[in-house]
């Protein structure tokens, strides 16, 4: 039962999943059914971390920028002027930079402003699609979980251990909250509780990635277009639980691709 506690597949998706799923209910009064991401990455990182800071690396600095983009989210609950989606944008480009920091100094003068605007651009981009999602839950579920997923795969066919871990719980987390809206045909609360935290984490995760392993860096333009499919009209189908299944299948053919570009480069297997 040890062994199958501690294995990292159980610690980085199912019991973020168990956890995304109680938070979802719990909260649901309160309409902060959205902390279920949140909830999912804390949990991962009790399992597998010892949630130290010292040194401030950049998986250390994804955690904290995880934990204030939530805190930010419960904010902008009722602080929600018109160009707060553009400021959170500019802040989500900046927080890549930062966050990279210390990869980004190793590389050559010539080479530095190309990755670092990429980092930046890749994750502001994510957190202005996402933005656009945060009162659908249904589409913000559906792309969280793509996301989530195709990150995590693709830094686990890198052999890297936190991106890998990191991007699967966000996408756990993220199809608990969508599995719940599908059994019940019911929508949950959503917010920038959830959308805010979720493309922080996957993105920068996947910039993490991208500056340590083999990762294919056109690999996360194919994950970046996954919250625009997320917004495909789908008028005519009334049904909550069939848009899911329909996003989410939609969603998961770009996770799809960016697996399947990355393992056409690194090879590996996923077992």
């Amino acid at each position: 039962m040890h062994a199958l506690l501690s294995h990292p597949a159980v610690q980085s998706g199912l019991q973020p999943f168990i956890a995304a799923l109680i938070f979802s209910e719990l909260f649901l009064r309160m309409r902060l059914s959205g902390l279920a991401i949140i909830a999912g990455f804390s949990v991962m990182l009790y399992l597998v971390s010892d949630l130290s800071f010292e040194p401030l690396t950049p998986d250390h600095k994804i955690v904290l920028l995880g934990f204030l983009s939530t805190l930010l989210g419960l904010l902008f609950m009722v602080f929600n002027p018109r160009w707060l989606r553009f400021l959170l944008t500019l802040a989500g480009g900046c927080a890549a930079i930062w966050a990279m920091l210390s990869i980004l100094k190793q590389y050559e003068l010539m080479a530095l402003p190309l990755w670092a605007g990429g980092c930046a651009i890749y994750v502001g981009w994510l957190v202005f699609w996402f933005d656009g999602l945060h009162d659908s839950s249904a589409r913000a579920g559906s792309a969280g979980m793509a996301l989530g997923l195709g990150s995590g795969v693709s830094a686990l066919l890198c052999a890297t251990t936190l991106p890998e871990q990191f991007g699967l719980a966000v996408g756990a987390a993220a199809g608990a909250y969508l599995l719940i809206q599908i059994i019940t045909s019911s929508p949950l609360p959503c917010g920038r509780i959830f959308t805010l935290p979720l493309a922080i984490i996957a993105g920068l995760s996947g910039c993490l990635a991208i500056l340590t392993t083999k990762l294919p860096w056109y690999s996360l333009p194919v994950l970046a277009l996954i919250p625009v499919a997320a917004k495909i009209p789908l008028s005519g189908i009334r049904s909550l639980w069939l848009q899911s299944v329909l996003l989410s299948v939609i969603s998961l053919v770009f996770a799809g691709g960016a697996v399947y570009l990355t393992w056409r480069v690194v090879g590996g297997s996923l077992f």
